[in-house]
């Protein structure tokens, strides 16, 4: 059973490759955070991606070989410089790790999030098909 046949499934695996994109973009600027003239770079929000790629609605589900299937939507998400640094250090570089460290925990929770609404709905199937009851 291809579990990303499934809307929710495929939002989460979505959601899990964007926190991944994110988790990458804070350890690039922490890896920076001395490189002088560097320009901490942030990630859009998992939202914006969804309503860019999704106006309005999911996909469609494909139901025939001949549709056309959708992306993940985080694989458009766009990565900039931080719009309002809080601070810039007399280098140039606009790395807080403070501020990189608080949105990794941020980022972390979404994980913990992410894999739970999967696991969580794993065991509701498993459960409708009769082996998720008592072991």
């Amino acid at each position: 059973m291809d579990f990303n046949e499934y809307g929710l499934f495929r939002m989460v695996a979505g959601r899990l490759d964007w926190v991944s994109q994110r988790q990458t973009v804070l350890a690039q600027n922490i890896a920076n955070a001395d490189t002088p003239g560097y320009q901490a770079q942030e990630i859009e929000s998992f939202a914006s991606v969804v309503a860019r790629n999704m106006p309005g609605q999911l996909a469609p589900a494909t139901t025939h070989v001949d549709h056309m299937s959708g992306t993940s939507p985080a694989s458009a998400a766009q990565v900039r410089p931080l719009a309002d640094p809080y601070e810039v250090s007399p280098s140039g570089n606009t790395v807080v790790l403070e501020q990189q460290l608080m949105a990794l925990t941020d980022t972390a929770a979404q994980h913990r999030l992410a894999l739970n609404l999967y696991r969580k709905h794993v065991g509701m199937i498993q459960l409708a098909l009769g082996r998720g009851g008592g072991r």
